[in-house]
């Protein structure tokens, strides 16, 4: 029963990163004979089992690419703080009030689900922009606002902005999920609030809360959309970056090389989100 999902993933996930690792390794025949025909300053080798790490060397050497690669660690280390932070907020905010304010704001965090992305950068860019709402607003008052459209405060904006529905559903479910008993025991017993979140919930949504951060984190590493349209032209993401090595300056192997550093950092947030599960596994006895 798990062949044919494996059996995709492999076909269509898998084996294009080996292809494309590969590319950037130096091997340009084969699936990657196409690619390299017109592809500029390539680095090649002359047999299968040989392999040049110089593109690798010159992407590295390169400093644009060392500051877009800080601000892709950056943006994605602030945007998951700041959703998880979000999330637990107004999941505590439900669990503790049946409030009409709460149910509001639990609606508010899910609406950007339902709203394209497109249409979502476009709003926060024109809303931050030097003649967008918010510095129209300070200036009917005689202040001067900051500009944040075209900049990296901009893009964590977007991208807390964008990120916050899945946590919040993920983070909200796990708190819930904390049987009441647990938290009246604890209040009985006198612990406060904070100690009540600490001891008892907290632990409970453990698992839950490292879902929400891992996809959070891997979304916001390979983001384009909201990068491309609320940041600079530099530093920006290596989502917006990559692109534009590959279709503007026609160098596929330099992009590739970026795409397989996005990768690795993503699979280390991809390993929280295993452990995360197999933690699950274990509390429900399944392993």
């Amino acid at each position: 029963m798990a062949a044919p999902p494996l059996l995709l993933v492999t076909v269509f996930v898998a084996f294009p990163i080996v292809v494309a690792v590969a590319y950037s390794l130096g091997h340009v025949g084969g699936l990657n004979a196409t690619i390299a025909s017109i592809a500029r300053e390539q680095h090649t080798v002359d047999a299968w089992w040989q392999q040049t790490f110089a593109a690798y060397g010159d992407v590295f050497a390169d400093e644009r690419f060392l500051r877009d690669l800080g601000t892709t660690v950056l943006v994605t280390l602030v945007t998951t703080v700041a959703v998880v932070l979000l999330a637990w907020v107004i999941a505590l905010y439900l669990r503790m009030s049946d409030s009409i304010p709460a149910k509001v704001l639990s609606a508010l965090a899910v609406v950007p689900m339902f709203i394209p992305v497109v249409i979502a950068s476009w709003a926060i860019l024109t809303f931050y922009a030097g003649d967008g709402f918010v510095r129209t607003i300070v200036q009917a008052f005689g202040g001067d606002a900051p500009t944040l459209g075209y900049t990296v405060v901009c893009i964590t904006i977007g991208m807390v902005w964008t990120q916050l529905p899945f946590a919040t559903l993920m983070i909200v479910s796990g708190v819930q999920g904390v049987p009441q008993p647990l938290i009246e025991a604890a209040a009985d017993a006198g612990a406060s609030f904070g100690r009540i979140v600490r001891s008892v919930i907290a632990p409970m949504a453990l698992v839950p809360t490292v879902i929400a951060a891992t996809f959070t984190a891997i979304g916001t590493l390979g983001a384009f959309t909201v990068p491309y349209f609320t940041g600079p032209n530099a530093p920006t993401m290596l989502g917006v970056e990559m692109a534009g090595y590959f279709t503007s300056f026609n160098l596929p192997q330099q992009a590739i090389v970026m795409a397989v550093v996005v990768f690795v950092i993503a699979a280390g947030f991809g390993a929280l989100y295993v452990w995360a599960n197999f933690r699950q596994a274990q509390d429900a006895g399944r392993v």
